[in-house]
């Protein structure tokens, strides 16, 4: 249990309302329903009866109300109270991530942050995760979430989060290449495949390929994961995309994973400058990161 997921009820109590807390709090409402039902497991019992429209709290529930509300209390009272030992912490951090990391990772981040440095300003941008890295080297970002790359810059550092599989997916649908997709060893070389330009994921689809030891017949490369996903569902080829971007995709339920050859999961973590670790505003968020991830 963690005061993320506490943050989280008590927000989903006041509101009745899934779509509402997670907009307020900053979270897919697939990932809203996950933290709540880890919530539930942990706990043992259901915390709320869902319908379409709203949410009401079971027994087990309203008795868990009282208890989060008071631990998320004195959790900001204590951060306020560190707050006020010392010179609050002011100014502006630049974030870079891409948009399945600023809601399947970054809210993870944010949450404690905010309670612990309220007056640090975040300017978040999305964009292709392969150019997260010279987003850095470029002083286009402060931070940055990024695939560990097989190369690291001797001047940045990388910190852990999580480690991302990938997966080779095909559209649900019938499409031009479906018969020969059913085939118990089918001619990859006959099947258009849809991946991305650049990046770690783009050079594990290429290592992929080297070890099923075929030239693959490239539909479309698309900038970023998440254009991966779209063109598959939409029966233009088979592509390779991280399991995250699947997952929290809107249009995953088009499409499915194909029982082939593992590819080799990478590294997700969040990077900077060494010398940026300096920079008390930096430093702040580096070591939020870690609690959440890296030491939890």
């Amino acid at each position: 249990m963690n005061i993320r997921s506490l943050h989280l009820f008590v927000h989903l109590c006041s509101s009745q309302n899934f779509s509402k807390t997670a907009s307020a709090m900053h979270i897919s409402p697939s990932a809203l329903s996950r933290q709540i039902q880890k919530l539930e497991e942990e706990v043992g019992q259901s915390l709320l009866v869902r319908d379409n429209r709203s949410v009401e709290l079971t027994e087990a529930g309203k008795k868990l109300l009282p208890v989060a509300t008071h631990i998320t209390q004195e959790w900001t009272q204590f951060c306020t109270s560190l707050q006020g030992n010392k010179q609050q912490l002011t100014g502006e951090i630049r974030v870079f991530c891409s948009v399945t990391a600023s809601f399947s990772h970054l809210p993870e981040i944010l949450t404690d942050f905010r309670l612990a440095y309220p007056k640090i300003e975040l300017k978040l941008s999305t964009g292709d995760p392969a150019k997260a890295i010279d987003k850095l080297l470029n002083d286009e970002a402060d931070i940055v979430i990024s695939a560990l790359p097989t190369q690291l810059p001797a001047r940045l550092e990388f910190e852990t989060i999580g480690e991302i599989p990938l997966s080779v997916i095909a559209p649900n649908a019938h499409s031009s290449f479906t018969t020969e997709l059913q085939k118990e060893q089918p001619d990859w070389t006959q099947i258009p495949f849809i991946i991305p330009e650049a990046g770690t994921a783009r050079d594990r689809s290429n290592t992929w390929f080297r070890d099923m030891k075929f030239k693959p017949n490239i539909y479309a490369q698309t900038s970023g994961h998440e254009g991966v996903v779209s063109m598959v569902a939409l029966g233009l080829g088979v592509g390779i995309a991280p399991d995250v971007v699947i997952n929290n995709s809107p249009v995953k339920d088009k499409i499915q994973r194909l029982k082939v050859a593992p590819i080799k999961p990478f590294k997700l973590g969040i990077c900077c400058q060494k010398s940026q670790l300096q920079n008390p505003l930096i430093k702040a968020l580096w070591q939020v990161s870690q609690n959440k991830f890296i030491k939890a």
